[in-house]
């Protein structure tokens, strides 16, 4: 059986590029298992309601899909977004 060996990588483009066309199960034997934490959820604190049209819900829930995310999301990544424009508004 013959082993393969994970190349060195110029840069991180290289190594995507790599990874894309490769199958990692080729190269498990040149792996080495890692620790990985992962830092924890922010506690969500407070929640709001907002009521709108069925017709921007409807365009709120098509977007979404198309960003991989829920409505949820998406509408609390817009709400910053705008409050970060209006400098001073948003206390972090």
């Amino acid at each position: 059986m013959i082993k393969n060996k994970i190349p060195n990588f110029k840069n991180l483009e290289e190594e995507a590029n790599f990874w894309d066309t490769h199958d990692a199960t080729d190269f498990l034997t040149d792996m080495k298992l890692t620790d990985v934490k992962f830092a924890p959820r922010q506690k969500k604190e407070d929640t709001i309601t907002i009521r709108v049209e069925p017709r921007v819900k409807k365009s709120l829930e098509t977007l979404s899909t198309t960003y991989g995310v829920n409505i949820s999301t998406l509408s609390r990544m817009w709400i910053m977004e705008k409050l970060l424009q209006q400098k001073g508004t948003f206390a972090s």
